[in-house]
């Protein structure tokens, strides 16, 4: 009896561990891989990235920067922006590229056939925490995207950490630099929607990137040795061809999000006084492509904008009294371009690293390169007097040559993320004006507030931290 016993436990265990055996291809979906191809990862990134900072850039950056004014559905116009709308709220669209690249860049330091991809993993990393540190200041960085082993409650690193500590943005733009640099493999970098697969451009956009960086925190730390390092090596984007950009298509799906909305939420937006001001004050035709001349002008080619953070509930508004933001964000999309940094950012950069004396270089001439690279950029001729005689002239009437640096630079970061907002938290250029039924007590915010469900989600560490949209963040 226990011999025919026995007999079927054997066979029963044998069964059993036939069926373990094949156990992992029964419960696997061939349809649903685990580990993405590297080039889908890369391509995946940029273009999510690009798309998702672009709406953010319409809806909320450009509110925060003063181009547009939303004149319903507005709290967060008038700075309420606890409670956003439309957008304002980046915070998981850059953690989930975060994530993204890691992955990238953890699949490429393991596989020696995708090590050509350890590069520019590194230099998106540093590119999106640069926005998302600049955005909202303290962030968790040392400790993010770690929810796989376990820890989901991560601690909030300073700024400064997140700038200049081991394996911040300084130190992986470096090393997603060398890693370009010592490259010898034959794989092609493929899933390269910004550059085609070229590595030069690359070692070029993280040098870029870098001087950027330098600058931003340059009230903070001597950046002057490793400015005029970059500036001197001519490895930067020194022209719109180098731009580090993909374009929108004029149709689906891959067409500026903006032009698929219902023209009345489209309609929401209109000209900003703040930007219709500084336009005009220029004669800049830039405003063309920008906006389009309001409904009821008298000639049918004004343009007017209206004072940010209107009371709704309190204030008649009609769209036809106002400008409308232009062509190019609706009908047009194809002339658009997904931005995420350009070689008349960088001249704007040089030319105020070398008018503040952090590196040898003439500010006027890198100055006026910028400006007739942004008239190119948003299609535009540039005025043959606009350089020379006109209001953007260089010192013109005893300009502030800084002020000028800057506020050529906001007018054409115009849907660039929440560049143009940051640019006037770092520099206070231009000038912009107060808005009209504040939320936050007549104060422009200087920094976002951090997402309401940080507080019960990480609780513990988000308590550490203050969450006042008036408290600068370090470089500040």
């Amino acid at each position: 009896m226990k011999t025919k016993i026995y007999g079927i436990l054997a066979a029963w265990l044998l069964l059993t561990a036939s069926c373990t055996r094949n156990l992992d291809e029964i419960n696997t979906n061939p349809n649903a891989p685990i580990a993405v191809e590297p080039q889908l990862l890369l391509r995946q990134v940029i273009y999510d990235c690009g798309d998702e900072m672009a709406y953010e850039g319409f809806v909320a950056g450009n509110l925060l920067g003063q181009y547009f004014t939303a004149i319903d559905f507005n709290l967060f116009d008038r700075h309420g922006l606890t409670e956003p709308q439309f957008g304002g709220n980046p915070w998981p669209t850059l953690y989930a590229n975060l994530r993204d690249v890691q992955i990238l860049l953890d699949q490429a330091r393991t596989n020696a056939a995708q090590s050509v991809y350890i590069g520019p993993a590194l230099i998106l990393k540093a590119y999106l925490t640069m926005a998302l540190t600049d955005i909202y200041g303290d962030v968790p960085y040392s400790e993010a995207l770690q929810g796989q082993s376990g820890n989901v409650t991560p601690g909030y690193d300073t700024q400064e950490a997140i700038y200049t500590g081991t394996g911040g943005i300084l130190a992986s733009l470096d090393a997603g630099i060398a890693a370009l640099e010592a490259y010898s493999g034959t794989t092609i970098l493929e899933g390269d929607i910004l550059f085609a697969g070229d590595l030069e451009a690359w070692i070029r956009f993280g040098n870029s990137l870098k001087a950027k960086a330098l600058l931003r925190i340059s009230e903070r730390i001597a950046v002057s040795a490793d400015l005029s390092t970059i500036y001197n090596s001519g490895r930067w984007m020194t022209t719109n061809a180098d731009n580090a950009t993909f374009d929108f298509t004029a149709g689906q799906p891959n067409n500026f999000r903006m032009a698929n909305l219902r023209s009345g939420d489209f309609n929401l937006f209109v000209m900003s006084e703040t930007i219709d001001s500084i336009l005009g004050a220029l004669n800049d035709p830039r405003v063309e492509v920008l906006f389009r001349p309001y409904a009821n002008a008298p000639n049918g080619t004004e343009f007017r904008g209206l004072r940010n953070g209107p009371d709704a509930a309190q204030t008649s508004i009609s769209v036809a009294d106002y400008s409308l933001t232009g062509t190019i964000f609706r009908e047009n999309t194809a002339l658009l371009d997904a931005n995420f940094l350009t070689a008349w950012e960088l001249h704007f950069l040089f030319a105020e690293a070398a008018h503040r004396g952090l590196i040898g270089a003439d500010a006027q001439s890198l100055y006026e390169t910028g400006v007739q690279l942004t008239f190119a950029y948003w299609h535009t001729a540039l005025p043959v007097d606009y350089l020379t005689t006109g209001p953007a002239a260089w010192g013109n009437n005893g300009a502030d040559p800084l002020e000028q640096i800057i506020t050529q630079k906001w007018i054409a970061n115009c849907l660039n993320g929440y560049e143009g907002w940051i640019e006037w938290r770092r520099t206070g250029f231009p000038a912009f004006k107060p808005v009209q039924a504040s939320l936050n007590n007549g104060l422009i915010p200087v920094r976002m507030p951090y997402p309401t469900d940080e507080a019960a989600l990480n609780g513990v560490n988000f308590g550490l931290q203050s969450n006042s949209i008036n408290d600068p963040v370090w470089w500040d």
